[in-house]
C-alpha cells in the first residue's frame, strides 16, 4: 500500500478540477441506464406476456353480438324447401319493396374441458420460459457488471500511468536543469546535455500518449456504463478486496458457480420448457373436448323479441394429419436434446472461466510481488545514479537509464495491479456474482 501511495502521489498533488467517479457509482448507473439491461428487461416482459397469452385458451371465451338491418320480406323458393306437390305463387308476382326492421343478438360462452394437457402444457412451458428469460436478464446484468469493472480498472490503470509519466517528465526536467549547470561549469560533456534534452522530449511524448490512453479508457468506461456524458471526470482508486475463495481449488469454486451462474439456470429452465412443449404436442394424438352455452334473440321490434338458449359439448379428434404430429414431436425432442448438449457445453465453459480467472489471479499476485521489488530496486538505482552524477563520477546516460528503468518498473507495477483487479472481476463473474 505504501508503494501504491508513492506512485499515485503525483496525481493526488495536482489540482482536481474534474468530478470524481467511483466504481460503485459506475455500477449503480449501469444498472439503471445500460441499454443492454433495458433490452433484457423488455425481453422478460415479452416472455411474461407470452405466458399470459398461452394461458388464455384455458379460460372461458365469451362473446356478444348484436345487429340491426332493414330488409324486405319477399318469399322465394329454393330446391328442397317444399314438397313438389305444394304450389306457391310466383316470386315475381308477390315481390315488394316494402321493408321491415329486424333485430338480432346473441351471447356465447365456450370452455375447453379437456385436450390431454395440450394447452395446459403450453402454458406451463411459457411460464418456465419466462423464468429462463429472468435468468438471462441476470446474465446480462452480470456481463454488464464485468464490463464496467474491467473498464473502470483499465481507466484507473491508465490514470496511474499518467501519474508515472508526469513524475518521469518532472525528474527528467530536473536532470536537464542539473545537466545544464554542469555543462556550463565545464564538469559535464555536451553529450550529456543532448541526452538530457532527448530524455525530456521522449518523456513529453510518453505523457501525451498516456493521457490519450486515459481518455480512451474513460470513453470505454462511459460506453460500458451507458453514460451520455463527456470525458471531464476522473476515476478514483478502487477498493476491491480479495474474492472469497480465490485461492481455493477449482472444484470448490465450481460447486458455487454451478449453483449461482444464471446462464446455467436459464438453460435448465429452457430444457424443462422444451420437455413440456413435447408433452403438449403429444397431446394432439388424443381428442379434444369442449363445451359451449349460447343465447340468441331476434325479432322485428325491440319490445317483442324472441329468444333461444342452447348448450352443448363437442368432441374433435384429428385422426390422421399425414404424420404432422409425429414430426412435430420429433423436432421438439431434438430441440430438447440440443438444449441439453448446450447446457453441458456451458458447464465446461464455466469450469474453464473459473480456471482462467483463478490462474490470472495467481499470476497477477506473483507479478505484483516481483514488480514491487523491481520498483524499490529501481528507486535505489536512481538514487545512486543521481549521487554519482552529482559527484561527477557518473554519466548522463547512466542517470537517464536509471530513470527509464524506474519508470518502466512503476508502469509494470501499475499494470500488474490493474490485472489483479480485472482477474478478480472475472472470478466474480465466473462465480455468478453480479
Amino acid at each position: 500500500m505504501l508503494l501504491s501511495a508513492l506512485l499515485l502521489a503525483p496525481l493526488a498533488s495536482g489540482q482536481q478540477t474534474s468530478p470524481s467517479v467511483t466504481l460503485e457509482e459506475a455500477l449503480r448507473t449501469a444498472r439503471e441506464r445500460q441499454p443492454q439491461l433495458r433490452q433484457a428487461r423488455s425481453a422478460t416482459e415479452v416472455a411474461r406476456a407470452a405466458a399470459a397469452e398461452a394461458r388464455a385458451p384455458l379460460l372461458p371465451q365469451a362473446s356478444l353480438s348484436a345487429s340491426y338491418e332493414r330488409t324486405t320480406a319477399n318469399f322465394f323458393q329454393r330446391p328442397g324447401m317444399l314438397p313438389p306437390s305444394v304450389t306457391r305463387p310466383s316470386p315475381s308476382a308477390t315481390a315488394s319493396w316494402k321493408t321491415f326492421n329486424f333485430f338480432n343478438g346473441g351471447a356465447t360462452v365456450n370452455q375447453l374441458i379437456w385436450d390431454f394437457d395440450q394447452t395446459a402444457d403450453r402454458w406451463r412451458a411459457a411460464k418456465v420460459r419466462t423464468d429462463a428469460q429472468k435468468e438471462s436478464e441476470r446474465t446480462v446484468a452480470s456481463q454488464v457488471a464485468l464490463s464496467v469493472r474491467s473498464a473502470y480498472f483499465a481507466a484507473w490503470t491508465d490514470k496511474s500511468l499518467v501519474g508515472v509519466a508526469q513524475e518521469t517528465l518532472r525528474n527528467f526536467q530536473r536532470h536537464l536543469l542539473q545537466t545544464e549547470g554542469f555543462v556550463q561549469a565545464g564538469t559535464a560533456p555536451e553529450i550529456d546535455l543532448a541526452q538530457a534534452r532527448a530524455n525530456v522530449a521522449t518523456a513529453k511524448a510518453q505523457l501525451i500518449a498516456a493521457e490519450n490512453a486515459y481518455l480512451t479508457a474513460k470513453a470505454q468506461l462511459s460506453l460500458a456504463v451507458g453514460w451520455k456524458r463527456g470525458l471531464d471526470y476522473d476515476v478514483t482508486p478502487p477498493v476491491f478486496d480479495a474474492v472469497e475463495g480465490e485461492d481455493a481449488p477449482v472444484e470448490t469454486l465450481e460447486a458455487e458457480a454451478l449453483a449461482r451462474r444464471p446462464e446455467l439456470a436459464a438453460l435448465r429452465r429452457q430444457v424443462d420448457a422444451q420437455h413440456l412443449t413435447v408433452r403438449a404436442i403429444q397431446g394432439a394424438y388424443a381428442p379434444t373436448l369442449a363445451g359451449s352455452v349460447s343465447a340468441t334473440t331476434g325479432g322485428i321490434t325491440v319490445k317483442d323479441l324472441g329468444w333461444n338458449v342452447a348448450a352443448g359439448v363437442s368432441l374433435s379428434w384429428q385422426v390422421f394429419q399425414g404424420g404432422l404430429t409425429r414430426a412435430q414431436v420429433q423436432g421438439a425432442s431434438a430441440t430438447a436434446s440440443q438444449l441439453e448438449a448446450q447446457f453441458d457445453q456451458e458447464h465446461l465453459q464455466v469450469r474453464f472461466e473459473l480456471e482462467q480467472a483463478r490462474l490470472a489471479i495467481l499470476a497477477a499476485k506473483a507479478t505484483l510481488r516481483a514488480q514491487q521489488d523491481a520498483v524499490l530496486n529501481a528507486r535505489e538505482r536512481l538514487r545512486l545514479a543521481q549521487g554519482r552524477y552529482s559527484m561527477g563520477v557518473g554519466s548522463g546516460i547512466e542517470l537517464g537509464d536509471a530513470q527509464v528503468a524506474l519508470s518502466n518498473a512503476e508502469a509494470q507495477w501499475v499494470q500488474a495491479q490493474g490485472q489483479l483487479f480485472i482477474a478478480r472481476a472475472q472470478l466474480l463473474f465466473a462465480l455468478g456474482h453480479g
